[in-house]
């Protein structure tokens, strides 16, 4: 595939530089406005009494407080599994991204041109012997398949891990952060690919196809392992088939899956040690303005 159409089809991921985290969005059975735009707000006095006893206050306060976005929704019982909890631990961090990505990309490495025990000229001689012809189109689009069925699953499950917004704004971040590693190292390394084009390490595809994968399996991974050994199987599926189209060498594919499952990690790693696995909380209580009419204040707790 040719440099420029490779962009195109991910501009989506060079064009969004999104925060790893967004606001919660807010539920629409408790924060919906109950006054039209046509109807004037009533007094704070009506909405709270002014010698309201603490607690009723307190409680009033509350039932206009926004639910953190882990919070548990109708239907899950056991929603989270504890490594998921976990997930700002640095401990598991470098058990379960910085190792396994650093082996892959290590592996990559390792194996460049004509390098290693089996290397990227072994596998890429062993195509041309026993698939010489062999061309597809199918490793364009078929990483996209787990997107999908994750926001299939958001629509007909509750035992989703994050609010639809969330996950998509965690998806976003992710896909940044690969596209940040994986384009100034293509340029950086300016290997041919097999067929004669270049920028061949490492391969986008593959770090994409990763990305999308890990991301699905950090948010259903409850729900069954299934879900996950489906989503790693079309991103390898993914890999093998940018050899098998001699488009990208062997070691290019193994860095890629590094950088995806390293990107993804990452993100969920700093998402839980900036905002503890809450979000950002938001509460809307009535207010008086300094021009003594009444309003509405937001306020955010990191």
């Amino acid at each position: 595939m040719k440099l420029s159409k490779f962009l195109t089809v991910h501009l989506l991921w060079l064009s969004v530089l999104v925060n790893p985290v967004l606001a919660q969005v807010q539920e629409q059975h408790i924060l919906q406005p109950a006054f039209s735009d046509t109807t004037a707000i009533p007094a704070t006095s009506q909405l709270i009494p002014a010698r309201a006893p603490a607690f009723e206050l307190r409680d009033t306060i509350r039932s206009l407080t926004a639910l953190p976005a882990d919070t548990v929704l109708p239907g899950q019982k056991k929603p989270f599994t504890e490594a998921q909890l976990r997930e700002g631990s640095n401990k598991r961090f470098l058990k379960r991204a910085v190792i396994p990505a650093a082996a892959l990309i290590g592996a990559g490495i390792y194996t460049i041109q004509g390098n290693g025990l089996y290397s990227s000229h072994d596998a890429r001689d062993f195509r041309q012997k026993n698939i010489p012809n062999f061309s597809t189109k199918v490793d364009d689009y078929i990483f996209f398949l787990p997107i999908a069925y994750m926001y299939g699953f958001n629509a007909f499950s509750s035992q989703n891990r994050h609010d639809i917004g969330r996950q998509t704004a965690l998806l976003l971040a992710s896909g940044a952060l690969t596209s940040a590693i994986v384009w100034p190292a293509k340029k950086f390394t300016n290997i041919d690919r097999p067929n004669g084009e270049n920028y061949a390490f490492p391969s986008g595809h593959t770090a994409y196809a990763f990305t999308i994968a890990t991301i699905v399996d950090k948010e259903f991974r409850h729900k069954s392992p299934w879900i996950s050994v489906g989503s790693y199987t079309i991103a390898s599926a993914t890999g093998v088939m940018r050899m098998m189209n001699n488009a990208h060498w062997m070691a290019d594919v193994l860095a890629g899956a590094g950088v995806g499952i390293l990107s993804v990690n990452t993100v969920y790693w700093l998402h839980d040690k900036l905002f503890q696995n809450k979000g950002l909380n938001t509460m809307v209580v009535p207010v008086v303005l300094p021009t003594g009419q009444p309003g509405m204040g937001l306020s955010v707790t990191f």
